[in-house]
């Protein structure tokens, strides 16, 4: 669709009439992601309000815009006609469509809907990654600084309330200083087999790399300096199909179905059949899962093919070493053969004391709080930990509490619902310091997971500075 009329026109970013109407969203992409960050205005309609969507398939966009009762000429097919329409309207009224935009297009997209956008002066909320390539997100970088808008980066886990909460007294210093983290990226063996092996993610052509895809959240303790990383595809090719699959490409057609761990018939059809509709079901079709058009998509789509068979090339896990300029150190993996879907697993040590969390709850010991000398080992039992962490016993020691944050729903333990809810607040006060980061930080955490990346490929240690220094060399200056 295509059309002229401005709802809350803006400029500046903001309502030059009134400071106390809602903030006014674009969603970019109606997908799981974009939807989900369009559900705050639906939430808190006081605070923001979608007027303008782009999205493609036809049922996807038809339902968006029904949620938010969008008005017929600001409902659009494409980007760029969302995008030619607001020129029109900002060269005859001086006026944007919106106050921000929310980039939830597929990756490989971030940067020239970035890079148009930011030129008109919209603020704008970008899905992570931030682009697929070093000179993407240095350009994205530039143009969002010589803009001057509010950026927001759709690193959701650091707007959880679980990590502030934990980020709070790391960086109190209650427990001296940090020296290591251990990290685990658990994908999960379903999951990763959904994005990474048939989904959109599988092919870094297409996409990216999976560390760059997965996680390329925000790094804390200080600079990074120094990074080594390993890691392969080891499992989803054609060399590990089992026997017994023979020469069937689909799930649907195989005898081995029954016995695989990655059947896409157990993944999805059998999910929709008991009355499961959101994800993953919901993201391979177009419209309400149901069982006609998730056989339809089984039978002739990418979800429905054999793991063994598929033409995915990332890898299915990644160690990450990192030191920092504090002297500090990380040991991240990432690794799709794991029960838990991407619940996170932690271990933070400091001088003088440790945390240990898992994505709902975790424990702080301070190792100066002593135990009278006649006491005995013990341990906590699963029962006394909280939100049904089901950990093994931890030790107990008397200066270990249990923290239990609050869980304010949405997806990511409340990340989404707390990145969208600060970049609405940035956007409204126009201040970027209400993320806790801006572009240079956003662009120093993906220069030094493409770092990570080269390190892996050549097997070297890499210098980050180095590596970050010649990446704005290179390709500074070209937007």
């Amino acid at each position: 669709m295509n059309g002229s009329s401005v709802v809350n026109g803006t400029e500046g970013g903001v309502d030059t009439n009134s400071s106390s109407r809602p903030v006014t969203l674009a969603i970019i992409g109606c997908g799981q992601r974009g939807k989900g960050y369009a559900e705050y205005a639906l939430k808190a309609p006081g605070k923001c309000k979608v007027v303008a969507i782009a999205e493609p398939r036809p049922k996807t966009r038809a339902a968006m815009a029904t949620a938010h009762a969008i008005e017929p000429s600001l409902v659009f097919h494409t980007w760029e006609e969302l995008y030619a329409v607001s020129s029109e309207s900002f060269k005859g009224t001086g006026k944007r469509l919106a106050d921000a935009v929310v980039v939830a297009v597929q990756d490989r997209m971030h940067c020239p809907v970035v890079l148009a956008f930011a030129e008109q002066g919209y603020d704008i909320l970008c899905e992570k990654p931030m682009a697929t390539s070093v000179s993407d997100c240095v350009r994205m970088a530039e143009a969002v600084k010589k803009a001057g808008i509010i950026f927001g980066m759709g690193h959701v886990l650091r707007y959880s309330p679980y990590i502030k909460a934990m980020s709070d007294i790391i960086h109190s210093g209650s427990l001296g200083r940090l020296i290591n983290i251990q990290h685990l990226e658990p994908i999960g063996y379903y999951h990763f087999a959904h994005s990474y092996v048939r989904g959109a993610w599988r092919k870094e052509e297409d996409a990216s790399f999976s560390l760059m895809t997965k996680s390329c959240h925000m790094l804390a303790p200080a600079t990074p300096v120094r990074v080594s990383s390993f890691g392969s595809l080891q499992h989803f090719r054609k060399s590990e199909k089992p026997a017994t699959a023979g020469s069937a490409t689909r799930c649907l057609d195989c005898s081995y179905e029954s016995e695989c761990p990655y059947s896409a018939k157990s993944i999805y059809l059998d999910r929709v059949k008991a009355g499961h509709k959101s994800w993953p079901c919901s993201v391979i079709v177009d419209g309400v899962p149901d069982i006609e058009n998730i056989t339809g998509a089984l039978q002739i789509g990418p979800y429905g093919k054999c793991v063994y068979e598929s033409d995915n090339d990332v890898v299915d896990n990644q160690v990450v070493n990192i030191e920092f300029s504090s002297g500090a150190t990380i040991s991240f993996t990432m690794v799709a053969f794991t029960t838990l879907i991407c619940e996170r697993q932690t271990r933070l040590h400091f001088t003088h004391g440790e945390i240990i969390g898992d994505m709902s709850s975790f424990s702080v010991t301070d190792f100066r709080v002593r135990a009278p000398p006649d006491t005995s080992p013990s341990t906590i039992p699963n029962t006394a930990i909280p939100n049904g962490n089901t950990s093994s016993s931890l030790p107990v020691h008397p200066g270990t509490k249990i923290h239990n944050p609050p869980l304010e729903g949405g997806g990511h333990g409340g990340g989404d619902l707390g990145l969208i809810s600060a970049f609405v607040e940035a956007v409204r006060t126009q201040k970027q310091d209400i993320l806790g980061v801006d572009v240079e930080d956003i662009l120093t955490s993906h220069l030094a997971v493409f770092a990570a990346e080269k390190s892996r490929r050549e097997g070297c240690v890499v210098s980050i500075p180095e590596f970050i220094e010649d990446a704005k060399a290179r390709f500074g200056g070209d937007v």
